[in-house]
């Protein structure tokens, strides 16, 4: 028979694409100085005027994926300010997410598929138990803003494919 983990389905899915994140971020640097773009460009561009630019993206998905480690945890969700400006902000931001997510104990999080959890406040409160906040909500989000950062950059010509997206496991 085998078990579950909410380990397993949560923290190593985090680390592979904010891992691969981190990488696209540096062939984006490159990408930027080799065709004398200005990284702010990049930094700020977005795909359709409503949609948010693509340093925010990135900070967002790095939210979810604290998020998730924090609430699947037990634990408290810390808060990051939003002040990346560079490519080497974000690139700190991924890293200090990775290092919190790599805090969270496995015990803590392991049996976590009932516990309650709640997310936003006022008229946006949502309530879940782990399994359905994870597959339903943290996961579907994070993915969401890791590939539209993936697609900004690669709509700006950078040479990226599925393989820097999905990286290594």
């Amino acid at each position: 028979m085998t078990t579950f983990s909410m380990y397993t389905a949560s923290i190593p899915v985090f680390k592979q694409i904010l891992n691969s994140l981190t990488a696209i971020l540096d062939k984006a640097e490159v990408h930027a100085a080799d065709k004398k773009i200005d990284p702010n460009a990049l930094l700020q561009y977005r795909l359709f005027p409503d949609m948010l630019p693509f340093t925010r993206q990135i900070q967002i998905a790095c939210d979810f994926a604290k998020g998730a480690a924090a609430r699947l945890g037990g634990q408290e969700v810390p808060s990051y300010e939003d002040k990346e400006v560079t490519f080497a902000d974000l690139k700190a931001r991924i890293a200090k997410t990775l290092a919190y997510i790599d805090s969270v104990p496995q015990a803590q999080i392991e049996g976590s598929e009932d516990r309650a959890i709640t997310t936003g406040s006022g008229e946006k409160t949502k309530h879940f138990v782990g399994q359905t906040y994870l597959f339903h909500y943290a996961l579907p989000h994070f993915y969401f803003h890791a590939t539209t950062a993936y697609d900004i950059l690669r709509h700006n010509g950078l040479e990226i494919g599925k393989k820097d997206f999905i990286g290594s496991y």
